[in-house]
C-alpha cells in the first residue's frame, strides 16, 4: 500500500521569466506561477545586470577585436 510523503525540493527549484510571470520549476516539471508587478523599481538587480522588457540583460567587458590573439598554437590547443 501506498502512503504519501513530503519532500523539501526548494534548493532544487528555478525560476524563468516568461511574459510578466515567473514560473517556477522542478527539473522540466512546472510548479506555479507567479505575476511580477510591471514596476521596474521594485526590481533589484546586481551592477552589471539590467532589465529590459521581459529579459533580464547581462552587461560584461570583452577584447577588443584590435587586440593580438594567439595565432602560434598546435592543434591540441597548446600555444
Amino acid at each position: 500500500m501506498l502512503k504519501p510523503k513530503k519532500l523539501d525540493v526548494t534548493q532544487r527549484v528555478n525560476g524563468k521569466l516568461v511574459e510578466g510571470q515567473l514560473h517556477l520549476y522542478l527539473d522540466d516539471q512546472l510548479v506555479g506561477k507567479m505575476d511580477i508587478p510591471d514596476s521596474a523599481e521594485n526590481l533589484q538587480l546586481e551592477p552589471n545586470f539590467e532589465a529590459s522588457g521581459n529579459k533580464i540583460i547581462q552587461n560584461y567587458m570583452t577584447p577588443d577585436d584590435a587586440e593580438p590573439r594567439y595565432t602560434d598554437c598546435d592543434e591540441g590547443g597548446w600555444c
